[in-house]
């Protein structure tokens, strides 16, 4: 058994995790993020992991150290999965099997994030764990659940995008849907997963028996767009694509500034705000919101005409000093400098064994 990456420094206290084990069988983010998270707060991980069919974050998605594809070598999985144990073990083979069914029986949570069906053929479905080990949680995830005529269905975080209503929303009016960037729906439901796994674990507490937890991302990819869902139950109104737009504040947009690829996102959501803004850049429209907002295209591009002569951190300083809304839109180089993201400890240096 093998560390994946180990913490920057030492606990200096026990998590509130502290003494639980956690057994996980999954690839990509849904699964071992789940894992991850649990680990952050104390818990013993192990991750079983097969050399046949290796995470796709270990072999194909990068970046790779150097730039060298090498499953050891795999920045996404090692983010991923750091502060587990790993482990292999061949699950075609009878004693591969027992050997798993051995290690889930000394743990208090088994995460999975398989197709429907796949560890129960494999002799590791809930039922027959739970039957070993009465007080085991098993949290099964998956995209759309381990029931219902779309069950068995394939996809990534893209195609869950698309069959939770996002992508039909984003993008500019009469234009082509857009994508959401990455595996937003996977990000989205291991929030669901860790949390039902903490109310599981203490449930356990009380009652002294395990469960079996089945979690949807589809479904908790549905949440996130609560109003949206609840427009059309009520009023029956479908929203379109509105680009940037907001359904209450104007202006509200990503406008450029001077210099190459620099911008600031912007939003007024007050009369106040409105009235601030108005006196401070001279920019003329509507007394109202709802004016505003019917006029749309014509205040924002006077507002990218006076953004796009001034220095984009300038402007974020002269719109806030005055307490209204601005921020400038970062490159990824950028957070790395951030002094917020500096003081809060975002980017401490891990050691990889």
């Amino acid at each position: 058994m093998t560390e994946i990456a180990t913490r920057p420094a030492a606990r200096t206290h026990p998590g509130a995790l502290s003494g639980m084990r956690v057994v996980e069988m999954g690839f990509a983010a849904a699964g071992p993020l789940v894992g991850k998270y649990l680990a952050n707060f104390g818990a013993e991980v192990i991750r079983l992991e097969s050399r046949v069919a290796a995470d796709v974050f270990r072999t194909t998605y990068p970046p790779f150290k150097d730039g060298i594809v090498a499953p050891d070598r795999a920045a996404m999985f090692a983010f991923y999965n750091d502060g587990k144990r790993s482990a292999t073990l061949n699950l075609k083979h009878a004693k591969g099997v027992a050997l798993a069914r051995a290690l889930i029986g000394t743990a208090d949570v088994f995460v999975e994030s398989f197709t429907p069906g796949t560890v129960a053929r494999l002799g590791l479905g809930a039922e027959t764990l739970r039957a070993d080990h009465p007080g085991l949680i098993v949290l099964s995830s998956c995209n759309q659940g381990q029931t219902g005529p779309h069950a068995f269905h394939p996809g990534y975080g893209s195609q869950l995008s698309a069959l939770a209503g996002f992508v039909q929303l984003l993008g500019e009016p009469d234009s082509t849907p857009v994508l959401l960037y990455g595996p937003y729906i996977d990000y989205v439901a291991v929030g669901y997963g860790a949390i039902a796994v903490l109310a599981a674990i203490e449930r356990r507490k009380r009652t002294g028996a395990g469960c079996t937890i089945d979690l949807s991302q589809y479904e908790a990819g549905l949440q996130f767009l609560t109003p949206t869902i609840l427009e059309f139950a009520a009023n029956g109104r479908i929203p379109g694509r509105a680009g940037n737009a907001d359904a209450i504040a104007a202006p509200h947009g990503v406008y450029r500034c001077a210099g190459p690829d620099r911008w600031i996102a912007l939003s007024v959501w007050t009369e106040e705000e409105w009235r601030v803004f108005r006196e401070l850049t001279g920019i003329v429209g509507a007394p109202t919101a709802a004016g505003r907002r019917n006029a749309r295209r014509g205040l924002d591009e006077r507002i990218g005409a006076w953004t796009a002569t001034r220095d984009r951190d300038e402007v974020v300083r002269l719109l806030r000093r005055t307490g209204l809304r601005a921020a400038p839109v970062l490159a990824i180089s950028e957070l790395f400098t951030d002094p917020q993201l500096a003081h809060r400890g975002m980017w401490p240096t891990v050691t990889h064994p």
